[in-house]
């Protein structure tokens, strides 16, 4: 029997869980407040119960715990890059960036992905699973603990499509805020899609608070199916309505990825048909110069290229900024560092 993770329930379904097994819903409460917020691995930190009542629990349950394999601190600024091991060996990795706003946490919500994005290094060899929302908490927790800092900000960006993962990730984004948690402000979490129209809709429909982020990266369909498959499948203009139908009912400023790419991308047509197409909408577009990846043939464009098109959609309205690079030198884009890892394990192997 695969027994339960409670440190993937929700504080209503471990009150619910505790109930099935003939305890008391407080009991749950209690577990809850251990785990999210004093952050424990295992059901013996939790003193409050008896021993019986924790044998009770064993036979049930678990709770999901995973490990530090790597950190990597960058030379070039407060960025730290972990790679963790999950229970069953698979290998997932989180980015620590400090600013001056606070600390911000960018977190997997998969092993892998499916998407098949041409410039990114954590679908290169395609989903391996969905994690669970113990296990995208645990990314915060261990670093939290590693660290000694209490996070502020998180960004689900990492390796990994949230909204393929739909049912977890809203249930990390309904424990990481709640009070008897880590109580993190729905407004200080981010998630990165690139574009899968029907689960825009649905979370909008959640009624949280948080921010889009839509990785759009060209404004020509044509264009963008040949750099991401999930194009074929949804339109532009089908995500520009999803989008507009968030803002609506969340009230929240979307902001659009935009991967500058040398020769893909970058010119002054994709400048002007980006300004037609988000005119008029409540967004902010974050431009990022391409951090190659071996497997892609293309390259970043030189920075007087960034500014040119940086400039275009300012004078035309549209707020922007060029993202910062951090951690270049400990491998921080998308699934860099576990393909590395991974690489270089089987070449010892061998």
């Amino acid at each position: 029997m695969d027994k339960t993770d409670l440190k993937s329930l929700t504080l209503d379904e471990i009150k619910e869980f505790y109930k099935s097994i003939g305890e008391k819903s407080f009991r749950g409460e209690q577990a809850f407040k251990w785990i999210h917020n004093k952050m424990i691995n295992s059901i013996e930190d939790i003193t409050v119960f008896s021993k019986g009542l924790k044998n009770k629990l064993k036979d049930n349950c678990t709770i999901s715990n995973i490990k530090i394999l790597e950190r990597y601190d960058s030379e070039l600024d407060d960025t730290k890059k972990y790679l963790f091991l999950l229970e069953d060996g698979n290998i997932i990795e989180s980015v620590m960036m400090k600013y001056k706003h606070g600390i911000s946490l960018c977190l997997s919500t998969q092993v892998g992905c499916r998407m098949g994005c041409a410039f990114c290094a954590s679908t290169q060899e395609g989903l391996v699973r969905n994690l669970t929302a113990g296990e995208i908490l645990d990314q915060v927790y261990k670093i939290q603990e590693d660290l000694d800092v209490k996070i502020s900000n998180i960004v689900l960006m990492g390796s990994g499509e949230p909204l393929d993962n739909y049912d977890n990730v809203i249930k990390f984004l309904n424990i990481i805020h709640s009070c008897e948690g880590q109580n993190i402000g729905y407004r200080h979490i981010t998630l990165s899609t690139c574009g899968i129209v029907p689960k825009i809709y649905d979370l909008a429909d959640e009624d949280i608070s948080i921010t889009l982020s839509i990785s759009l990266h060209t404004p020509f369909d044509e264009e963008r199916k040949k750099i991401m498959p999930v194009a074929k499948r949804y339109s532009i203009n089908e995500i520009i309505k999803a989008c507009k139908y968030y803002i609506q009912k969340t009230n929240r400023r979307i902001t659009f990825e935009y991967t500058l790419i040398e020769g893909v991308n970058d010119s002054t047509e994709n400048a002007r048909e980006l300004i037609k197409i988000l005119k008029g909408i409540l967004c902010h577009v974050n431009l990022i110069p391409l951090n190659p990846v071996d497997e892609f043939r293309y390259k970043d464009p030189n920075k007087k290229s960034v500014q040119k098109f940086h400039s275009i959609l300012e004078k035309n309205g549209i707020n922007a900024t060029v993202r910062k690079e951090m951690g270049r030198d400990v491998n921080a884009a998308c699934g860099q560092l576990r393909r590395k890892y991974i690489n270089e394990d089987r070449n010892i192997a061998k």
